[in-house]
């Protein structure tokens, strides 16, 4: 019997994919609990029309992460810091006061997506990646001063 599971089935398959499993599998615990319904002509149609719109909000999604990428090209964000003997810098910038500076600007980004490749110790300019997608990223100046 074919069913389009309505949720991850572990050992089974990802949600929204069309499986075939036995008849008693089906009826007694995928479609009995939620997790299935049976793979008719119409809910085939359903289904193709829901990743249709689903796919649609993710370009858009996409693109607009696209136009956030190329405004912070060309923005730059200016930390001071505390020096010591030789310019030393105390500690490093952390991801989270790049993220308070980019609020600041109002630019709302997960910290936990600011990838820091190198830590940002020594005074000057360093390139930032900001991974706004999986699929899109951008970057941005940081810039340290005394």
């Amino acid at each position: 019997m074919k069913v389009i599971l309505l949720q991850d089935v572990k050992k089974q398959g990802k949600k929204d994919q069309i499986i075939d499993v036995s008849d008693g599998y089906a009826n007694n615990y995928l479609i009995k609990n939620g997790l299935a319904i049976p793979a008719t002509q119409l809910s085939k149609q359903r289904l193709a029309k829901e990743l249709d719109i689903k796919q649609k909000e993710e370009d858009a999604n996409i693109q607009r992460c696209q136009e956030l990428a190329e405004a912070l090209k060309n923005k730059e964000i200016i930390i001071k810091v505390k020096t010591g003997e030789q310019d030393k810098v105390f500690g490093t910038v952390s991801s989270k006061q790049i993220h308070e500076e980019l609020k600041k600007m109002n630019i709302d980004v997960d910290k936990k997506k600011i990838l820091l490749d190198h830590p940002l110790d020594s005074l000057g300019t360093h390139i930032v990646t900001i991974e706004l997608h999986k699929k899109v990223k951008g970057e941005i100046k940081v810039t340290l001063k005394k």
